[in-house]
């Protein structure tokens, strides 16, 4: 019986995958649950497992190559021997190739369509999906051949998106662009994307102004490093972040004496249980308590309407050598902090080495990140789509602080926080009575 094995969703804004590694050959056997593939997105690293014991016998995408979630990867048999490479069905080959022809997108084509609309392309030569990033239907279709391109630059045409293609995907084939030309439509004046459209009409006529990228001019004694495509997805997740959300802050110092102490009494019957107690433990059982009183702080906006999240689910920033990810700790607030604790523990050492699985990195409503493990005096994060608030902790250490009955000067271990929320969504008063009401669990956590 052959098994497919698909691009899994490694959360919920995730639109494609890249495989960077295959750890199995074909004809090698795979145990269940074994890893057989190694994926990036802009989420997460993670190695894909097996569903199934068997031999693998069918490789659809090769290392570098970006699909669509849902796209079959692979395929493994459960009746074959090691070594042994049964031949598929032909009907099922056949919708094999029409499976990866239509679904993958390798890297280089991307970064060639990016560079296009950068050059010169507007806005709309790379249309956005629902979630702000063309979908790989659009990415085919603005790509073109390039005679093609070489007839759109002769008679002046930077956009090939308004021209109805007949190719692939809606791809303009030559015939379609000697059509436009004919017609006498590449004379018009364009109108406006409708993203822009859009824009102008939530803002009362304005539109944001364009941001020129100046150019870069690279020095003998320069270095290009490739961006990886985590790295790369990251950044424009980032961007778009920006875009959707107009960001607000505001930054509280506390006390973290009482947590200090308590810390420090809880350790060692912690470690007994296998588990070691952080402050990032006590910091999202905290946020999950104020965030179940502040339900717009754990929040979305769903176009004209604000979705109140029944679940608390606390996505936790975790560190890696070239880039993060966020993991998520579901229903937060129905675990003790020794069950916080464990959570932390294991999702953080998963997702260091890379097992991770699919629903761990999705259905966050919150994220918390401990910027405090690398000295800093605190962060001002960017919102971790399509979530409503992020909030960034510092570097617990001792300050001076003065006591605001008596006046008197005190030494204590205190931690700045900074909480970046959706102005859309989240008033600052609110904002302000969220982390007065975090400020408090943590000051006064009983020891």
């Amino acid at each position: 019986m052959r098994t497919e094995v698909v691009m899994p969703q490694m959360g919920e804004s995730v639109a494609e995958g890249t495989v960077t590694t295959w750890l199995k050959e074909i004809g090698d056997f795979v145990e269940r649950d074994e890893p057989l593939f190694e994926i990036t997105t802009d989420k997460v690293d993670a190695e894909v497992p097996s569903p199934v014991a068997g031999v693998l016998v069918e490789k659809h995408v090769e290392p570098g190559q970006t699909v669509e979630i849902n796209t079959i990867v692979a395929v493994v048999d459960t009746e074959a021997q090691e070594g042994e490479v049964p031949a598929a069905e032909p009907a099922q080959a056949a919708q094999s190739v029409g499976d990866e022809e239509s679904n993958v997108v390798s890297l280089e084509e991307e970064k060639t369509t990016r560079q296009v609309a950068a050059a010169g392309g507007s806005a709309s030569s790379v249309t956005a999906d629902a979630g702000g990033f063309p979908s790989k239907a659009e990415l085919r279709r603005t790509r073109s051949t390039p005679v093609v391109r070489r007839i759109a630059a002769e008679h002046g045409i930077d956009d090939l998106s308004p021209i109805p293609g007949s190719g692939l995907s809606g791809r303009v084939t030559k015939d379609d662009i000697l059509e436009w030309i004919d017609q006498g439509k590449h004379l018009e004046k364009p109108a406006a994307p409708a993203a822009q459209q859009a824009r102008k009409a939530s803002t009362g006529g304005t539109t944001t102004r364009e941001i020129h990228r100046p150019d870069i001019e690279v020095g003998e004694r320069d270095k290009l490093e490739m961006l990886t495509p985590q790295r790369k997805m990251i950044a424009e997740h980032m961007v778009a972040s920006k875009e959707i959300s107009p960001h607000a802050h505001t930054v509280h110092e506390v006390d973290f004496s009482n947590v200090v102490a308590a810390r420090k009494a809880l350790k060692a019957d912690f470690a007994e249980r296998g588990v070691k107690l952080t402050y990032t433990a006590f910091l999202i059982k905290a946020a999950a308590e104020a965030l179940r009183e502040y339900p717009t702080v754990n929040a979305s906006m769903d176009d004209e309407s604000i979705v109140l999240r029944g679940d608390i689910n606390v996505g936790m920033a975790v560190a890696l050598d070239k880039s993060l990810i966020v993991p998520v700790i579901d229903n937060v607030d129905e675990l003790s902090l020794l069950g916080v604790a464990r959570k932390v523990n294991d999702i953080a050492d998963r997702a260091r080495n890379k097992r991770l699985k699919p629903d761990e990195v999705k259905g966050g409503t919150f994220t918390l990140s401990n910027h405090g493990v690398f000295g800093p005096e605190f962060g001002i994060p960017i919102i971790n789509q399509p979530q409503a608030a992020i909030m960034s902790t510092g570097a617990i250490k001792k300050r001076v602080v003065v006591d605001q009955k008596t006046d008197a000067i005190l030494v204590r271990p205190t931690s700045i926080w900074c909480l970046s929320f959706d102005h859309r969504i989240i008033d600052g008063a609110t904002a302000d009575k969220f982390m007065r009401r975090m400020r408090e669990i943590i000051e006064n956590w009983a020891i």
